[in-house]
């Protein structure tokens, strides 16, 4: 919920500091080793924004996987279900991983409240996350 309303303050913020006005959408890049469940921060977003004028503005997720590379093997490797075992499953060295760990605000909707028009401004906003191309 803590991070929902993280999202949230820092859309609000944005949209106020480009004219202000109702949230519309918000797209948010989500690495699958960031720790965040698509489905329950979009859960959570929805309870956040409840008792807002921003109710009913959608979150949409862009999902970011990992990748993995034996530099021995020279190869990607692909990620065994169900966890993340780090070691090559061919010659049995460290792996190295890229990518995965993004928690950005990439665009957020808004309508304006000067003229009613629709506006977009790229957040950029990048959380730090504990350690998801959506399944």
């Amino acid at each position: 919920m803590s991070l929902a309303l993280e999202v949230y303050r820092v859309c609000r913020e944005t949209a106020d500091a480009h004219g202000g006005g109702r949230l519309e959408r918000a797209l948010l890049a989500v690495g699958e080793l960031s720790a965040v469940e698509p489905d329950l921060i979009r859960f959570a977003w929805e309870a956040v924004l409840a008792d807002t004028d921003d109710v009913g503005a959608s979150l949409e997720i862009d999902w970011r996987r990992a990748h993995q590379h034996c530099p021995w093997c020279q190869e990607p490797k692909e990620r065994i279900e169900g966890g993340w075992l780090r070691l090559c499953p061919d010659c049995g060295r460290p792996l190295d991983v890229s990518g995965g760990d993004e928690l950005d605000i990439l665009e957020l909707s808004f309508t304006t409240n000067d003229d009613g028009r629709r506006d977009q401004a790229i957040a950029g906003h990048h959380h730090e996350a504990g350690a998801k191309d959506e399944p």
